[in-house]
């Protein structure tokens, strides 16, 4: 039994995330349903993020067990040409048969992207968040800095989500803001994400441009856990998984 190790980049847009639901389709549900295909058996793939509806990424990756003695190059090929256009296979190889996409995995980058002009850009609208108003990314850049370390991140995750997990405890290991033109992005990396948490960090920052949060504020609510003193949970469409991280 072989264990692959496959590596994906998606645009989430027509999608509700990664994982495969009964009433909507998914980025799994499609790349399982082809795989399945090809290798004439049932494939499980086992992904390292659930990623939210509307959320890309530009570096997602699987893991599936197989007894198909297809090739990877082969597997890859005959992938790319059945899965949807905005689906692509960027690699696959033969993994150790204890890998795991997501028990595996040591870190995940994320990067969220904002149109900082003073227009929407009609042919990507869906793929960044268009915010008219002038971005201070130095500004920005420094209060990021407050969220790393490790921390309780209670306050930036979706409530809903906090009753099952065992801890909200997270390192962020770095929190960066730039622009590029009109294009600010953020981007930050950690040992792992609670739901909403790189959304909620965000618009946190947001409403700091605003003047609607102060640094204090994110102090504050890293030793409170308090989600008031956080900011709003910007939407999906900017959110991209960048990386994750393996030894």
């Amino acid at each position: 039994m072989r264990n692959l190790k496959i590596f994906i980049a998606y645009n989430g847009s027509a999608y509700h995330g990664w994982q495969r639901q009964n009433n909507n389709i998914t980025v799994q549900q499609l790349v399982e349903d082809c795989m399945s295909r090809i290798m004439n058996s049932k494939i499980t793939a086992h992904g390292c993020s659930r990623t939210d509806a509307g959320v890309h990424a530009r570096e997602f990756c699987l893991n599936a067990r197989t007894d198909s003695a297809i090739p990877c190059p082969g597997l890859m090929r005959a992938m790319n040409k059945m899965l949807p256009d905005d689906i692509a296979v960027l690699s696959c190889e033969d993994a150790d048969e204890d890998f795991h996409a997501r028990f595996s995995a040591h870190g995940k980058e994320y990067i969220y992207i904002v149109n900082n002009a003073p227009h929407t850009d009609v042919f990507g609208s869906d793929l960044a968040l268009f915010y008219p108003y002038l971005l201070d990314e130095k500004r920005l850049d420094a209060a990021a800095k407050l969220f790393t370390g490790t921390h309780d991140f209670s306050a930036f995750c979706k409530a809903e989500a906090k009753q099952h997990l065992k801890s909200t405890v997270r390192t962020v290991r770095a929190f960066d803001v730039s622009r590029s033109g009109d294009t600010v992005t953020f981007t930050v990396s950690g040992d792992g994400f609670l739901h909403n948490m790189v959304r909620i960090m965000v618009g946190t920052l947001i409403y700091l441009n605003e003047g609607k949060r102060t640094e204090a504020d994110i102090v504050r609510s890293l030793e409170t856990g308090e989600r008031t003193d956080a900011g709003i949970t910007i939407p999906p469409h900017g959110l991209y998984l960048n990386k994750v991280f393996y030894n």
